[in-house]
């Protein structure tokens, strides 16, 4: 798989996360009420673990999809590790916020699951795009 070909896979599941994001932090700073199938969404967005310090987890969600966005555009070594980085971290904290849902708040989120498989799918075209510009297919 090219370089090429990752960035854009990159880029479109970071631009879905993205929209994900953007949508709870408008619900969150506009205070309407989070479209859910499971009743769990309101419970998990106005946990204590809904905020790092006092930061909305949706808006570092926006923070961290766009980094990958602009990641995603260059086909620069520093872009590449950060990408990686990024949704490494990412991948780690959504793992860390779904036990959190599951053990300590008892609500699922539906949006939160659904950010979880986005930076699942993510992960690996981020980790892919760390091979060597050599080891890569022809773009």
């Amino acid at each position: 798989m090219s370089d090429r070909t990752l960035r854009i896979c990159v880029g479109a599941l970071a631009t879905a996360g993205l929209a994900v994001a953007g949508y709870l932090t408008y619900a969150r700073y506009a205070g309407t009420t989070i479209t859910c199938t499971t009743g769990g969404c309101e419970t998990v967005q106005e946990s204590s673990y809904a905020t790092v310090a006092g930061v909305p987890v949706a808006v570092l969600g926006v923070v961290g999809y766009a980094v990958l966005v602009a990641t995603a555009c260059s086909a620069e070594d520093l872009a590449r590790a950060a990408g990686a980085a990024v949704a490494l971290a990412a991948f780690a904290f959504s793992t860390y916020l779904l036990y959190v849902q599951l053990a300590l708040i008892g609500a699922v989120c539906d949006w939160c699951v659904v950010n979880d498989a986005i930076v699942t799918a993510l992960v690996p075209f981020a980790v892919l795009r760390l091979r060597a510009p050599g080891q890569l297919a022809p773009q």
